[in-house]
């Protein structure tokens, strides 16, 4: 194990550890739930399935395996169905695990169904892309889009255990190791200044020395702001932060069917966004936006849509998103990098002229 840490709660306390290969990560508690009589099986999708057959022959040898199709659209009621029959065709009674393994969408998928089955059944998060391993795998979270929106169905179930295995991160392609940089990039923007001023002098790779460092420093951040706030209710702060960007980046996402862009993509696009709100309220620098958008730049994330789409459905859409409150739209706003907080009843004119500075058209 090259580190690890714990998220303590309440009601559970689970580890995240980071290893350097699957089978160091997997096995020790694979053995014992085969000990112990219970049954496990896997869930992953088409892309992990093609880079790293043997690895999960290897690492699950006889385990049932459900393997759905890669992207944002499988995250969907239909195929919350299949996970759920695939379960009982498989006989998993209460003491039965999911073993999640790929990028957020099969942890969201994964975990959501585990929530649901029996009322409630263990799963342990294995992600396999950059930004499942800092974001997505940690805190809970879990659940599927609707027609109406992205996330608007799904569960609090915090894993059993979360095993971060560095050697997926070479099977990804660049696009999709960048996406998970906007995660981490976030991070450094929400309390993190030293992290964001590493970013901006060290591009990171799946190669890169520091990686392992990064991926624990962002898991450490979430793990603090979830076991302050774990469902979210604190008045103003707390795990809300981690929205930074995404209330613009869900509704890009909608806007497109989840079909043009990565998740992280959204999500750049997203911090850009809620930096350039920021300044028009006020409250950022116009250095600091100059440093953001340069270090999206850097790690080859986009700030500006590929394409535009209607301002008026990306408002329409933000209507929409969860962490809106009595109709009123709310964001994350950064003070400066490394300091957030929460903001509601902004303007909606000012949102709008955001979304044409990013491209989106009238």
């Amino acid at each position: 194990m090259l580190t690890s840490l714990e998220v303590i709660l309440d009601h559970k306390t689970y580890p995240i550890e980071i290893h350097g290969q699957l089978k160091e990560a997997a096995c020790p508690l694979l053995r014992r739930v085969v000990e112990q009589g219970r049954k496990s099986v896997v869930l992953t999708d088409s892309g992990v399935e093609a880079a790293a057959t043997s690895v999960l022959n290897d690492v699950f040898p006889g385990l049932p395996r459900l393997v759905l199709a890669a992207g944002e659209q499988t995250k969907s009621l239909k195929n919350l169905g299949v996970v759920l029959d695939f379960l009982a065709a498989q006989e998993i009674d209460r003491h039965g695990i999911v073993w999640a393994v790929g990028g957020g969408v099969i942890g969201d998928l994964g975990g959501f169904a585990a929530a649901c089955y029996l009322r409630g059944i263990e799963c342990v998060q294995v992600p396999t892309t950059l930004l499942a391993m800092v974001d997505s795998s940690v805190g809970g979270k879990t659940g599927i889009n609707l027609g109406a929106g992205k996330n608007l169905a799904g569960a609090f179930h915090h894993p059993k255990a979360v095993f971060i295995a560095l050697d997926f991160l070479r099977t990804l392609p660049s696009r999709e190791f960048a996406a998970g940089m906007a995660e981490v990039i976030k991070y450094g923007l929400l309390g993190d200044a030293a992290l964001f001023a590493q970013l901006e002098a060290t591009v990171l790779s799946p190669e890169s020395r520091e990686l392992s460092a990064v991926i624990r420093r962002c898991c450490a951040m979430k793990a603090r702001l979830v076991q302050a706030d774990e469902r979210e209710t604190a008045a103003d702060g707390g795990r809300a932060l981690l929205n930074l960007g995404h209330t613009f980046a869900h509704a890009i996402e909608q806007a497109t069917r989840y079909e043009s862009y990565l998740h992280g993509e959204a999500v750049a696009i997203g911090l850009a966004g809620a930096a350039r709100l920021s300044r028009k309220l006020g409250y950022l620098e116009a250095g600091d936006l100059e440093r953001i958008e340069s270090v999206l730049v850097r790690h080859q994330l986009p700030i500006r849509l590929r394409q535009p789409l209607a301002a008026a459905a990306l408002m329409e859409s933000m209507k929409r998103d969860k962490k809106a409150r009595a109709g009123q739209l709310r964001f994350i706003v950064l003070e400066c990098v490394g300091q957030a907080h929460t903001l509601s009843g902004v303007d909606p004119a000012l949102v709008a002229a955001v979304w044409r500075e990013l491209g989106a058209a009238d």
